[in-house]
């Protein structure tokens, strides 16, 4: 093809990104100025508990569909092929499971932060240590994934490398601190639809400039892009059916089921069956997504073939790779880059103002209302409000840190990946195993946290180290698929298989969710059973999935009783409604160092429920299950 200068936008190109933060703006403005103003903690924070399915489950969709990840994607498929779409069979359970066992338990709490529940199961220790390990996770992750995008745009197009960042920042921090979660989730919803059109733009084109869906096809298989099902077994193999399947599941539960930034979503729901109907909706779109991701790296095969424009040298890096190729074919369309540009910022977008909405939140509920409990609602919401913007300003911040990091950028993403593992692992600790105790919590949390570190920054330094080694034919795998999740890439070379530390160095990205989570339930249940057990009157209503009781549901329930697997969450009430029956959980909110987190509504239906002479019958027993994963 030749030399290709750097490519530059066009100043429709400019008006089309000019009108996506004009248009997210005004979303926030809006809800800003509409509905109750912003005026309380429960609708900036929760939205009012009033979202419907639809812009929930886009907005869970957009949350972790980073920009990023936008560039990942095709460049992992152009590079090894399709096996890579296998990870979609890990979105089945690892949606499902976050449906019908997470969603219950947080819904019915009626937490405002995940990490509550760790107060309630466990203790406040244990909740303040989840909630500083969001924060670290969160911060570093913002900057990082702001950066690195507008970072590829710069070197392929020569736009504006801090205008970009400076404008995506503070248009984010502006309608993320007036318009609340409202204003991000229908933001999302928007920033959704652009990200659809962005990549679906670049694949129609690209694939009439290379003749056919059919010619796309057949230059994929003649050049072994088609991948089969590898059912290799090894831990070790970067992407087969297990690790993408199985493996997947994991990271879907870290990012789905236990992640604030989609607890929150969850929550702000009208009821729970909005919160689970959600979560199905995802599922087709998160297979769209990765569908779409494939197909524009096999549309890149089929227009370079095996001579990238890395190999070329007219990029540096991977996702420089993905822009390189959307500008090479939509150079004669102006305002289609444009497009892919929005597309790609939305991505960003939505990430980071997720980000800052949930680190608000949690920094708000967990390390200020406890301490502070006598404080009025206006000065809440105004503390809120401010969480939100300094968080935006630590984000451009840690975006200028990311710029002087280098070579190390790939290992802050990585953090991201590293410290969801072991969070989940403390949520599962506490919601399927009843014995497990607050010390057994905090040790199995330190020891994963350790255990992942050790693991992702041990794999990435013999990785830096190897990689000087000269190695005849050696290609470096892309930052590939989505980085939300921490990929680390890997040197692929004719060497021997590693052992030893070096074995567990080289375990595949994908199981580090699944090794890290189940480090924390093992640790967590060894120092439990030595520092005494809890018993079943030691743990608050609630708090505990009745697993083996939904499993032995053909068991009468008699029999389940004397099981002890019978739990007030697998209790539906004869004569109660919804409302009435997350009273034992309201119970367990204020058993907890005596704070409460219910609504003056909640208060005035309890105050109904004791004066009222005749009540339902309803065997509320508080009993729970010996189970395992």
């Amino acid at each position: 093809m030749g030399d290709i200068v750097q490519m530059h936008f066009g100043t429709v190109d400019y008006v089309i990104f000019a009108m996506l933060l004009v248009a997210s703006t005004g979303i926030g403005l809006y809800y800003a100025f509409s509905g109750g103003r912003q005026r309380t903690t429960q609708e900036f924070l929760l939205a009012d508990r009033s979202m419907s399915c639809l812009p929930v489950s886009l907005s869970l969709l957009a949350t972790f569909q980073s920009a990023v990840a936008i560039l990942g994607a095709p460049s992992e498929i152009y590079t090894h092929g399709t096996q890579y779409w296998f990870l979609g069979c890990s979105y089945f359970l690892g949606l499902l499971i976050p449906a019908h066992i997470f969603i219950p338990v947080f819904y019915r709490l009626r937490l405002s932060s995940a990490y509550e529940y760790l107060e309630l199961r466990f203790s406040k220790s244990v909740r303040i240590c989840g909630t500083v390990t969001f924060i670290f996770q969160m911060v570093i992750y913002m900057g990082v994934v702001l950066y690195a995008p507008a970072l590829a745009l710069n070197a392929v197009t020569g736009f504006d490398l801090w205008g970009a960042v400076l404008a995506m920042g503070l248009v984010c921090t502006v309608y993320t601190t007036l318009g609340g979660l409202k204003a991000v989730i229908w933001t999302d919803v928007f920033q959704t639809i652009v990200m659809f059109a962005g990549q679906l733009a670049v694949i129609v084109v690209g694939t009439h400039q290379a003749g056919g869906i059919a010619e796309v096809w057949r230059k994929a298989q003649n050049g072994s892009r088609i991948s089969g099902l590898d059912l290799n077994p090894d831990p070790l193999e970067r992407h087969t059916f297990w690790t993408l399947g199985v493996g997947g599941i994991f990271l879907m539960l870290a990012l789905y089921g236990v992640n604030q930034a989609q607890v929150q979503r969850y929550l702000s729901s009208r009821t729970e069956k909005e919160a689970i109907m959600s979560c199905y909706v995802v599922f087709p779109c998160q297979q769209i997504v990765l569908t779409l991701g494939c197909l524009m790296g096999l549309v890149m095969y089929a227009r370079y073939g095996e001579e990238s424009p890395l190999d070329q040298g007219y990029v540096t890096t991977n996702d420089q790779m993905v822009l390189y190729f959307v500008m090479d074919v939509l150079r004669d369309l102006p305002g289609l880059p444009g497009l892919f540009v929005a597309c790609l910022f939305s991505g960003a977008l939505s990430t980071i103002s997720s980000a800052f909405n949930s680190l608000a939140t949690v920094t708000m509920e967990d390390l200020i209302k406890p301490h502070v409990p006598a404080m009025t609602e206006a000065r809440a919401t105004l503390l809120s409000k401010c969480l939100a913007l300094s968080y935006g300003l630590v984000c451009l911040a840690m975006a200028y840190i990311a710029s002087l990091m280098g070579s190390v950028l790939q290992a802050a993403l990585s953090i991201f990946g590293m410290v969801g593992g072991p969070l989940l692992g403390v949520f599962c600790l506490g919601m399927f195993f009843p014995c497990a105790n607050s010390t057994g919590a905090l040790v199995g949390l330190a020891a994963g946290l350790a255990m992942a570190f050790w693991i992702g920054i041990g794999s990435f330094v013999s990785r830096m180290s190897s990689s000087v080694v000269p190695v005849i034919n050696a290609t470096l795998a892309p930052d590939v698929g989505n980085i939300t999740t921490a990929i680390m890439t890997t040197l692929i070379t004719a060497k021997p298989r590693p052992s030893g530390v070096q074995a567990l160095y080289s375990l595949s990205y994908m199981w580090y969710s699944a090794h890290n989570s189940t480090t924390v339930v093992v640790v967590g249940l060894l120092v439990s059973f030595l520092t005494g057990p809890w018993k079943e009157k030691q743990l608050k209503p609630g708090t505990i999935y009745p697993v083996l009781g939904n499993l032995l549901f053909f068991l009468p329930q008699r029999y389940k009783e004397k099981l002890c697997c019978v739990t007030p969450l697998g209790n539906k009430c004869k004569g109660l409604d919804q409302q009435d029956q997350i009273l034992p959980y309201q119970m367990a909110q204020k058993e907890s160092n005596g704070v409460s987190h219910t609504t003056d509504e909640d208060k005035l239906r309890e105050e109904e429920d004791e004066q009222a002479t005749v009540q339902p019958t309803c065997n509320i027993v508080h009993t729970v299950q010996e189970t395992a994963l």
